[in-house]
């Protein structure tokens, strides 16, 4: 359940303090929603590096373990405030973080050079910022993926967009008012969409996810999905993982609805990038290497068997949520030499029960 900001009284906590039952002030500034369960993660040294804190209604807000926040502390007294009271958001140190090396290059507001020299010389305001959304890549899917990839009348089954990306977070936000994860991933979405942002194209599929996983909504899973799979693989492994994820998505939905042809062609955009290697000794190794990782692959046993023993529901879910998307992965692989369909599906089907409950 989210609040309004105007009825708290907050003060400022490290992201490394946070508590359940803290009240913590959304990136937004404007709402707040109560912290559910907490989670550090460490970097490679033991180092405090990141806070997944679990909100009450769902949907996981990733800080920066040094970042400042304003909170309102469990079971503290709350003292109303004037509804003209402005509450600042802790500056620049609130940030949530990504696990995208190239975050850097997500949404910039800019102001024209020109429209800031005229304001100058006539002594009134800046002009207001404008979001810059680069525009989608000349290269369609079926020309980056080559002769192996999906023929233009097969990428015909993935419908166009109904409007704008925004439009179509915006459309699948507003059919699910009271998803706090939907929200807090579309509040972020609908400022822009960059498709050459790492970060981006994380919430666009971590968007998708939430909503077909918990809210078993398809129809609005693969739209929102869509956006990502039209984009070609560009060279960069980080941003091909979300697309990559989308796609394995996608597939299983389509098979799950019956459309085994559009299900095809986001497989054959899939496997695309693997036959993008001209060298033929390349290619063999990077074949080798591939299907040693589909016949063993990390299905995060050991992390989820750990939370288990430390009855950490929130960490299992999440363990369990990455072994759902290395599961779907391997269904629009269509399996390996290990592990086959009719297990895949099984397997699959056992993990959406578990997140889901």
């Amino acid at each position: 359940m989210t609040h309004r900001p105007a009825a708290q009284q907050y003060s400022e906590l490290k992201a490394g303090s946070l508590q359940t039952g803290h009240l913590l002030l959304l990136p937004d500034g404007e709402r707040s929603a109560e912290i559910q369960s907490v989670l550090v993660e460490e970097d490679d040294f033991g180092t405090p590096a990141v806070v997944l804190a679990t909100l009450t209604g769902g949907g996981i807000l990733r800080i920066a373990a040094g970042s400042t926040v304003l909170v309102a502390g469990p079971g503290e007294g709350v003292e109303a405030t004037s509804p003209d009271t402005a509450v600042v958001s802790g500056g620049p140190e609130q940030t949530a973080v990504s696990e995208e090396s190239d975050a850097a290059t997500s949404l910039q507001l800019v102001e024209s050079p020109a429209a800031g020299a005229e304001s100058a010389r006539e002594g009134a305001a800046p002009a207001t910022p404008a979001v810059v959304v680069p525009p989608l890549p000349a290269t369609t899917p079926a020309a980056a993926a080559g002769p192996s990839g999906p023929s233009e009348e097969e990428l015909a089954l993935i419908p166009a967009p109904s409007g704008t990306p925004e439009s179509v977070v915006e459309a699948a936000a507003a059919a699910h008012p009271d998803a706090l994860g939907v929200m807090l991933l579309s509040d972020r979405l609908a400022k822009g969409i960059n498709t050459k942002s790492g970060s981006c194209l994380k919430d666009l599929n971590d968007l998708a996810h939430e909503l077909f996983v918990v809210l078993k909504d398809a129809e609005n899973a693969l739209a929102v999905a869509d956006l990502l799979n039209v984009l070609p693989f560009d060279g960069n492994p980080g941003r091909w993982t979300s697309v990559e994820a989308a796609l394995s998505l996608s597939s299983y939905i389509c098979r799950q609805t019956g459309q085994e042809d559009r299900a095809d062609v986001y497989e054959k955009l899939l496997r695309a990038p693997e036959a993008m290697e001209t060298d033929p000794f390349k290619a063999r190794m990077n074949a080798k290497v591939r299907q040693r990782s589909l016949n063993e692959p990390n299905l995060y046993d050991k992390e989820i068997f750990r939370a288990i023993d430390n009855s950490n529901p929130d960490a299992e879910r999440e363990w369990r949520l990455l072994r759902l998307e290395a599961l779907m992965f391997l269904r629009a692989h269509g399996g390996s030499e290990t592990i086959g369909l009719k297990e895949l599906d099984r397997r699959i089907g056992n993990e959406l029960e578990s997140v889901r409950a």
